[in-house]
């Protein structure tokens, strides 16, 4: 966390005044809706933009209540304050019990070991087939015979449809798959020979509590004249995984990788502060100490203020130690392929940190959001923080307050299109195995490395309805990076 030193700052507030009076105080059926409009005041990104937060829209505290009053619940008075919703601004909340603003928690779930897709069965309106798209390592499902690829057509003797495979798949502890052979028209049910009597496949699976491993994959790949590092990474970009990043990256920098894929395909987001990023991006390079990598564009009456008096505040420069006994393993890269399936805020802001200093290449099925704005938790105290905070509720608020740009004053706010395009559902007649080169997009990914060419992917040429996949549920929300940073009291 970064830490300055506490200022009391009084901006320019049209109904401040020199000396407190009875007027100034602040009556507790407005106390929350006070707090409300006064944190987007001094600190919302779109300040300037709203009317009503206006600096000169009150001329006293007391018309200031007045207005408070004529919403019902805090909620309603932080909607009608927040700018173009949700074109512009999606990301700005109001917590009604900021107890529940936790750090996320090592990621566990109870679930059989396997991800999986549903795609209705061709020519059927009823029907649906379910493939596997891959096995956790060390879960039930690892210790059975089946793998990414495999297809299954029934429950326990049930034939899946339209209307039954979340109830059968999702809801039930254990149960038996009935597994099918597919040739991308025709379903059959697959058999094996027990005792020289073809019998039917099938697969028993229980749930159990699982823990994420920290990293899915990591191997070293030769590939022409690169010595490759390829990642798949699944979990969140919290504090939980730093130190499993950086042992990996460690064993990359044994092995002299020059280039590095960072798969994440099946990642499901979350936990993305402005510090993390910075250790991940430090990790990628190493060769750029004491450089920036972040700058922070604040709003209209935050922005001066800092550049006056903590310049270095909007600065988030390389990182060269996770905290002060370790150090960050860097590989001092000059090139990173970035594979992905969508658009995550915090992998943008990797993106466009890390490319006014190395070639990042994008690989993915569409160009990312261009989510460039950066949050922060609000309470209700002196400077913001949510040491003093007032004891008479428990509302906070996670505003927008800022922009990121690199070292070259560069934003992302219209996203980035993919370098290189692959197709938004993965061929489920050739899903190959995952990092070995029979996987199509990491072999593609590997040509694009020694070759530079980025072929059009065939996507879905037998037209495939896609209804389901496993791993959509476990995403989670994107509500932007976050930053921690000690505030100046506004008002």
């Amino acid at each position: 966390m970064r830490s300055y030193t506490k200022v009391l700052l009084i901006f320019l507030f049209s109904f401040a005044l020199v000396n407190c009076t009875k007027e100034d105080e602040i009556p507790s059926d407005v106390e929350i809706n006070d707090f409300v409009w006064k944190a987007m005041n001094a600190y919302y990104l779109y300040q300037d933009q709203i009317p009503d937060l206006s600096d000169r829209r009150f001329n006293s505290q007391p018309q200031l209540n007045s207005y408070l009053r004529g919403f019902e619940t805090p909620n309603e008075l932080f909607t009608s304050l927040v700018f173009d919703r949700p074109t512009t601004d999606n990301k700005s909340v109001l917590v009604d019990d900021y107890n529940t603003i936790t750090t996320p928690s090592i990621r566990t779930s109870v679930t059989h070991g396997m991800e999986y897709g549903i795609v209705a069965v061709p020519g059927s309106t009823t029907e649906v087939l379910g493939y596997v798209q891959y096995i956790l390592p060390s879960s039930d499902a690892a210790s059975k015979s089946i793998s990414r690829g495999d297809f299954f057509y029934g429950v326990n003797n049930t034939q899946l449809t339209r209307t039954n495979y979340e109830t059968l798949l999702e809801a039930a502890n254990s149960y038996t798959l009935n597994m099918a052979t597919f040739d991308g028209v025709t379903v059959e049910e697959d058999s094996v020979i027990v005792g020289g009597i073809k019998v039917p496949r099938t697969v028993d699976l229980a749930k159990s509590g699982y823990t994420y491993s920290p990293i899915a994959l990591e191997k070293n790949i030769v590939s022409g004249a690169n010595n490759i590092g390829y990642l798949l990474y699944n979990n969140d970009f919290s504090n939980n995984y730093i130190n499993d990043l950086n042992n990996s990256f460690l064993q990359f920098k044994n092995q002299g990788v020059n280039q590095l894929i960072l798969d994440l395909r099946y990642n499901i987001g979350g936990g993305s502060f402005v510090k993390n990023i910075n250790q991940i991006a430090s990790m990628i390079t190493g060769q750029f100490t004491n450089q920036t990598l972040v700058k922070e564009r604040w709003n209209s009456k935050a922005q001066p203020w800092f550049e006056q008096h903590q310049p270095d505040s909007l600065l988030t420069k390389f990182a060269t130690h996770l905290n002060p006994t370790t150090p960050i393993n860097s590989l001092e890269l000059t090139d990173l392929y970035i594979i992905l399936n969508g658009s995550s805020s915090s992998i943008e802001l990797l993106i466009n940190s890390l490319r006014a200093h190395i070639n990042v290449h994008v690989i993915n099925s569409r160009a990312t959001l261009g989510n460039n704005t950066g949050a922060i938790s609000l309470y209700n105290s002196i400077d913001y923080d949510f040491i003093g905070r007032s004891e008479n509720h428990t509302t906070a608020v996670q505003p927008i307050v800022l922009e990121f740009l690199n070292n070259n004053d560069e934003t992302f706010d219209n996203g980035f299109t993919p370098d290189m395009r692959i197709c938004a559902q993965e061929d489920i007649l050739n899903l190959g195995e995952i990092g070995e080169t029979t996987d199509p997009v990491l072999n593609s990914v590997l040509n694009f490395i020694n070759t530079g060419a980025t072929p059009p992917p065939n996507c879905n040429p037998l037209n495939f309805e896609f209804l389901f996949n496993s791993l959509n549920r476990q995403r989670i929300v994107d509500n932007g990076v976050f930053i921690r940073q000690d505030l100046p009291n506004t008002n």
